[in-house]
C-alpha cells in the first residue's frame, strides 16, 4: 500500500469552525481559530486506467459537545464503536482481502476526518484530489454498519447513480433485506464524491438508542453481519472487476425538496424502517416527543392535518410548525392508535 496523501498517508486541511449555523464552512489555508484534521489515505496501485475509492469517516466526538445527544452533566468519552469504528474495520477487511485480487482497477483507501462536523474531509479531497478523479470508476462508503438487526436489514444508497448497481447488488445478496434508496445524497461522505459526478454506494446498517452516546461501544457490535457486509462489497467489487469506469447517472436528490423546518420531535427516524409511517428509533431527553409520551416503536402516521406516510411526507408536515405550536400526532403503538397533543 502506497502513500496518496500530501503529506506521506496524510492529507492534512485546516478550517475555522462554523460561528453561524447557516453558514458553510470555510477551509483556511492558515490563521488564528482554525483547526487541522486529517484525511488518511492509502493506494494500491495495479497500474490501471481507473480506480475504485473506498472509504470511511474516522473521527468522532470525542468528549460529546456539539452534535451529542448524552444529557447528563458529567462529561463522557464517545468512542463512537459503531459510528464509525465500523466502517473502519470494513475498509481495513476489505484492503486486506483486495491485494493481489480484482486487479483491473486501482483502489484508494481513505479514511476522512471532519464527518461530524460536515463533510468537511471528503469535501477537502474532492476539491483537492490526490489522484484524476476523471479516473475514478465509483466509490464505496461505509458508515455505521456494525449493529445488523436480527431481520439482517442493510441499507444501501446510491443505487440509482449508475446503471448497473441494482442488478449487481441483486444478484450476490443472499444474506441481506436491503433497503435501497436511489439518490446519491446522503448523511454521510459519499455525497461529497456523488456531488463530483463519481457514482456512488453507501452502507448502512441502520440508527439505534447509543447513536452520539457514551453507550456506542464495541461490545455492542454484530461482528458475524460487518463479516458479512464486507464480503458482500468484495462480491459486488469482484462483479464488477471487468466492467471498466462506470457510468454515472444523477439521482432525484431528494435534499433538494426536502422541506426547511424551524422545529423538531426530538427523536431519531428509524432510517431502516420500510412500512407506512414514520418509526421512532429513540426518544430525546427534555424535547416534545419525550414530554408528549412518545416511545421508541411508535410509529408516526399523522401529525396536525397531514397523513405521515414516509421520512418526505413526515418532514413536510413538520416544516408547517413554528416554536410554540401545539398539534395533535397519532402513533400506531403495537396494535392501538395514540393521539396524543404536542408542543413545539
Amino acid at each position: 500500500m502506497s502513500e496518496k496523501g500530501t503529506e506521506k498517508y496524510l492529507q492534512p486541511f485546516t478550517f475555522k469552525p462554523k460561528t453561524n449555523p447557516h453558514e458553510e464552512v470555510k477551509f483556511e489555508v492558515n490563521g488564528d481559530g482554525t483547526i487541522t484534521g486529517n484525511n488518511v489515505i492509502g493506494f494500491l496501485d495495479n497500474k490501471a486506467e481507473n480506480t475504485i475509492i473506498i472509504g470511511a469517516h474516522f473521527d468522532h466526538l470525542g468528549f460529546g459537545g456539539e452534535g451529542s445527544l448524552y444529557r447528563d452533566s458529567m462529561k463522557a468519552i464517545h468512542n463512537g464503536a459503531d459510528d464509525n469504528a465500523s466502517g473502519i474495520s470494513v475498509l481495513l477487511n476489505l484492503a486486506a482481502k483486495l491485494k493481489e485480487k480484482n486487479t483491473n482497477n486501482n483502489y484508494l483507501f481513505m479514511a476522512f476526518s471532519g464527518e461530524e462536523m460536515g463533510l468537511l474531509g471528503s469535501n477537502y479531497f474532492v476539491k483537492n484530489p490526490t489522484i484524476n478523479t476523471k479516473k475514478v470508476s465509483y466509490m464505496i462508503n461505509m458508515d455505521m454498519v456494525g449493529r445488523m438487526k436480527k431481520d439482517s436489514s442493510l441499507a444501501v444508497y446510491g443505487t440509482g447513480t449508475s446503471p448497473i448497481f441494482k442488478q449487481t447488488l441483486k444478484s450476490h445478496n443472499d444474506s441481506f433485506k436491503l433497503i435501497q434508496q436511489e439518490s446519491g445524497v446522503g448523511p454521510s461522505d459519499h455525497t461529497s464524491f456523488y456531488l463530483a459526478d463519481i457514482p456512488v454506494l453507501h452502507f448502512f446498517t441502520g440508527q439505534h438508542e447509543d447513536y452520539h452516546k457514551p453507550g456506542d461501544d464495541s461490545e455492542k457490535l454484530n461482528y458475524d453481519g460487518m463479516e458479512l457486509i464486507s464480503k458482500y462489497i468484495f462480491n459486488i467489487i469482484s462483479d464488477l472487476n471487468d466492467n471498466g469506469k462506470l457510468a454515472f447517472r444523477k439521482t432525484k436528490n431528494e435534499s433538494e425538496s426536502t422541506p426547511r423546518f424551524k422545529v423538531g420531535l426530538g427523536v431519531i427516524p428509524d432510517y431502516m424502517f420500510d412500512g407506512k409511517g414514520m418509526r421512532i428509533d429513540g426518544v430525546s431527553e427534555e424535547k416534545p416527543a419525550q414530554r408528549a409520551g412518545l416511545q421508541k416503536g411508535d410509529i408516526v402516521i399523522k401529525l396536525g392535518n397531514n397523513e405521515v406516510i414516509n421520512m418526505m411526507t413526515y418532514m413536510k408536515a413538520l416544516a408547517i410548525f413554528k416554536e410554540g405550536d401545539k398539534t395533535k400526532v397519532v402513533v400506531q403503538r403495537k396494535n392501538e392508535k395514540v393521539t396524543t397533543e404536542i408542543q413545539f
